[in-house]
């Protein structure tokens, strides 16, 4: 399998970042045997603070051992220093809302099953809106690359970032070190969808079954059970609309006698 990252990066890198988190976290790691040592496979993890993308990072590379390989925004990589160094640890840019996430889509794909990355997507797409952080409704990407690649998809949720960088601050908690919790599943069951057209039904199930393997693994670290629905952010716009439009054959704009 080739090399995606820089091995002298690589090392600068990892000695510069794993020190620091080891100072500002106290870590509960579980599951890691869950993740493959070998092989492309899929880590699909919640999103609920801007802090984990490290502390998943941590985990991957030190509990799973694997490099982390994510899909990141391209403005990251036009940063000068940053974007060279982001580059050279073998991760991949994405402009949303233009072909070049579809192109992004086919990076990620040769990454799976040409070099046999290990690559960390965030099904719901951003942090989560859930008011209780609970992982939210997910765009079907995922299940697409899941379904085409054939690569199992590892779900891992995890907690305590928050405490770290609440999402919307840029206020960081650094002391004293915040406990974050990271766990691994096993691989999430799609053969039901394999053999089936990807159609938007199958794509939405297969979501659906990585979402709720996650938002279990999420529950079983808080100890709480999660919502009997998922927060759908388009549902709630939805609502909000719905329930501030007038009655049904009023005017609101009448005069009335």
């Amino acid at each position: 399998m080739k090399r995606r990252e820089s091995p002298w990066v690589k090392a600068i890198v990892v000695a510069l970042v794993r020190p620091i988190l080891a100072a500002v976290t106290r870590r509960d790691w579980r599951g890691k045997d869950n993740v493959p040592r070998e092989g492309g496979v899929i880590i699909a993890a919640n999103h609920l603070s801007m802090a984990d993308p490290l502390t998943v990072s941590h985990f991957l590379y030190v509990g799973g051992r694997r490099w982390p390989t994510f899909t990141a925004k391209e403005g990251v990589f036009r940063i000068p220093i940053v974007g060279a160094i982001t580059r050279a640890l073998g991760q991949i840019p994405v402009k949303r809302g233009s072909t070049d996430a579809v192109r992004a889509l086919r990076e990620a794909e040769r990454a799976l099953t040409e070099d046999g990355a290990a690559v960390i997507f965030y099904p719901e797409g951003t942090c989560t809106r859930d008011p209780n952080l609970w992982p939210m409704a997910a765009k079907t990407g995922v299940a697409r690359l899941a379904l085409t690649t054939g690569v199992p998809v590892i779900p891992v949720a995890h907690w305590g970032e928050q405490h770290l960088l609440a999402y919307g601050t840029k206020k960081l908690r650094l002391f004293p070190p915040k406990k974050v919790q990271v766990s691994a599943g096993p691989p999430v069951d799609l053969s039901a969808y394999r053999d089936q057209p990807l159609t938007a039904t199958t794509l939405r199930e297969a979501t659906s079954a990585i979402m709720r393997a996650i938002t279990d693994i999420q529950a079983q670290l808080r100890g709480e059970e999660p919502p009997a629905q998922i927060y759908d952010p388009k549902r709630e716009r939805h609502d909000r609309i719905t329930s501030q439009e007038p009655p049904a054959g009023d005017d609101a704009g009448s005069q009335r006698n």
